[in-house]
C-alpha cells in the first residue's frame, strides 16, 4: 500500500467531543476558585471531578497570602501514604487535584507553606465510592512480599496495572487499589512531558474497537482527543478495526510516534508519526519495506486472512541518534533504525546469519557467550546512552522465550525472564548484563505479554503478564535477584 492509502485508511484527526462534554463542570470548578468563601477552613471538595476517576477529587479553595500546597493521603499502613506537591509557585488561589485516594474514607492532610515561610495546616475527610466496578471486583489481589524499606514503589509510589482490555488501575505496595479509569482502556497508558497521560479507549464500553486516544490527566480531564476513523482496505470486506495497538511515545517536540494497522491484510507491521498540532499523520514507516520479502510473503495468514508476520510491540525513542528501537514478537527480533530515514542501525535475531540477505548481514548484532535468544519478546526500552555514545548503549526488555520463528527451541516454554543487554555498535555485539526470571521455570512462563522496568540502580519490576493460560498475572519487584514485592493478579471471571 502507498503512503496516501494508508493516511486514508487511518484517518487520524484531532476531535473535541469529550472536551465539549466537560466543559460545564470545568465551569462549576473556575467558579469556585473565583469564590472566596471558599477558604482553606471550608474548601470546595469534589469528589471523581470528571466522572471517569473514582479515587480522585478536587479541593479548591482561596487564601490571603500566596501558599504553595502540599497533600497528603495518609495510608492505612506504614510506607503506603502518598504525597504530592501541587505544580506551580505561591498563588491566592488553589486547585488540589487528589490522587491515591483509597476506596471509602480517606483522611488527607493539607500543609501551606507561605512566601514568608510560614505555615497552615488542614486535614479533611472524604469519602469515595466502596462500590468498585465488575471487572475489578472480579480481579483478585494477592500480595505475598513486600519489604517496603527495599521496595522503590513502597515509599510514596504506586504501581499502575495496564490491562490488554478493561479498566486500567493503581496499587500500594499492600496491593491496595488506589487510583482507577471507569474507562476501558486497551494497552496504552503512557505518560508525557507534562504529567499528563496517553489514553487508548473507545467511544463506549460495548463498542468493539479503540479508535480514541486521549490525552488525559489523573482526574479524567480531557485536555486532547484524536480519533482514528479506520477505514480498511483488507479482505474482512471493510469491517471496522483498531488503529493502534501496542505501544506510543512522545518525541521531543512532542509528536507521537505508535504502532498501527494500516487498514492492509497485514497487521502490527506499521508505525505512524501524530502531529500533536493537527491529530494528522505525517510520517508512515511500512515494515515490509524494510525487511527480506520472505519475512512477510511467506508467513502464514491466520484464520480471518490477517498476516501477522512481525506483531510490533514496542517502540522507544533515542534522543542522541535520533532513532527507533522496536520489537517484533513474531520475529523474535529487536532493531534499531533512523527515524528520519528508516536506515536500519542494528538488528538482534535468533535468525541465523547465512539465511539472511546478503545487504543485511552487516546490521547483524553478534551475542558474545552466555547472552540469551530473545523469544516473543516485549517492552523493549533504551536505559541509556553509554556517557550519550549512541554506539554503546544499555537496554532492558521482557524475553517472553517463546520460539515463534527464530526464538531459542531448546529452552522455549521453559520459562520467562527480563533481560538487559549491552549493546556495542563499533564492534557490533550484544552482551547480556542481568536477567530475572529463569529461576522461577516454567510457573512464570507467559506465552504472551510481559515487561520489565528499572526502577532504580539495582530494582527492576517484572510483570509475568499472562501466567496460567491467562488466568492470573504476577508482578514481582527484585533488587538485584533478591525479590522485595511479589502480587499476583487472579482473573476471577
Amino acid at each position: 500500500m502507498t503512503v496516501k492509502q494508508i493516511k486514508q485508511n487511518i484517518g487520524s484527526q484531532l476531535v473535541t467531543t469529550r472536551a465539549d462534554k466537560q466543559k460545564s463542570a470545568n465551569q462549576t470548578y473556575q467558579a469556585a476558585l473565583a469564590n472566596s468563601a471558599y477558604t482553606l477552613a471550608a474548601p470546595y471538595v469534589k469528589v471523581n471531578p470528571y466522572n471517569t476517576s473514582p479515587l480522585t477529587a478536587l479541593v479548591i479553595f482561596q487564601t490571603d497570602q500566596a501558599a504553595k500546597v502540599t497533600y497528603t493521603v495518609v495510608g492505612k499502613t506504614a510506607n503506603t501514604s502518598i504525597t504530592n506537591q501541587v505544580n506551580g509557585g505561591y498563588s491566592t488561589k488553589h486547585q488540589v487535584p487528589l490522587v491515591g485516594l483509597y476506596s471509602g474514607n480517606n483522611t488527607v492532610n493539607l500543609q501551606l507553606t507561605y512566601a514568608d515561610g510560614t505555615t497552615a495546616t488542614k486535614t479533611l475527610t472524604i469519602k469515595t465510592t466502596t462500590q468498585l466496578p465488575k471487572y475489578l471486583r472480579q480481579t483478585k489481589i494477592k500480595v505475598t512480599k513486600n519489604n517496603k524499606q527495599q521496595m522503590v514503589i513502597g515509599n510514596n509510589k504506586l504501581t499502575f496495572i495496564i490491562r490488554t482490555t478493561k479498566e486500567s488501575f493503581a496499587i500500594d505496595a499492600d496491593g491496595a487499589i488506589r487510583w482507577y479509569s471507569t474507562l476501558y482502556v486497551q494497552h496504552m497508558l503512557q505518560p508525557i512531558h507534562n504529567g499528563h497521560l496517553l489514553l487508548l479507549s473507545k467511544k463506549t464500553q460495548s463498542a468493539l474497537v479503540y479508535n480514541d486516544l486521549l490525552e488525559t490527566d489523573y482526574l479524567g480531564r480531557v485536555y486532547k482527543e484524536y480519533n482514528f476513523s479506520a477505514k480498511t482496505s483488507n479482505s474482512d470486506g471493510g469491517n471496522e478495526t483498531t488503529v493502534l495497538h501496542h505501544d506510543i511515545i512522545e518525541l521531543p517536540n512532542h509528536d507521537l510516534v505508535a504502532t498501527a494497522n494500516d487498514g492492509s491484510d497485514y497487521v502490527e507491521d506499521t508505525m505512524i508519526v501524530i502531529s500533536h498540532k493537527t491529530g494528522k499523520v505525517t510520517k508512515v514507516i511500512d515494515l515490509k519495506r524494510l525487511l527480506p520479502k520472505a519475512m512477510y510473503l511467506k508467513y502464514k495468514a491466520g484464520s480471518n486472512g490477517d498476516v501477522d508476520w512481525f506483531h510490533q510491540n514496542a517502540v522507544y525513542y533515542d534522543k542522541n541518534d535520533q532513532s527507533l528501537m522496536i520489537s517484533g514478537r513474531n520475529q523474535d527480533m529487536i532493531m534499531k533504525l533512523d527515524l528520519q530515514t528508516t536506515k536500519i542501525k542494528w538488528i538482534y535475531s535468533g535468525k541465523k546469519k547465512a539465511t539472511w540477505p546478503k545487504k543485511y548481514r552487516s546490521l547483524l548484532l553478534t551475542p558474545t557467550k552466555g547472552t540469551t535468544i530473545t523469544g516473543g519478546q516485549h517492552g523493549l526500552n533504551l536505559l541509556g546512552d553509554v556517557k550519550h555514545d549512541p554506539t554503546s548503549e544499555n537496554i532492558l526488555l521482557y524475553d517472553n522465550n517463546i520460539n515463534v520463528t527464530n526464538g531459542n527451541a531448546k529452552t522455549s516454554g521453559k520459562y520467562s525472564q527480563g533481560v538487559q543487554y549491552h549493546i556495542d555498535t563499533k564492534k557490533m555485539t550484544i552482551k547480556q548484563t542481568w536477567a530475572y526470571g529463569k529461576a522461577l521455570g516454567a510457573a512464570n512462563f507467559t506465552a504472551i505479554i510481559g515487561y520489565t522496568q528499572k526502577l532504580n540502580r539495582t530494582n527492576y519490576l517484572l510483570d509475568f503478564g499472562f501466567k496460567n493460560k491467562g488466568k492470573e498475572s504476577n508482578v514481582i519487584e527484585v533488587n538485584g535477584q533478591q525479590q522485595v514485592f511479589n502480587v499476583t493478579f487472579l482473573i476471577m471471571y
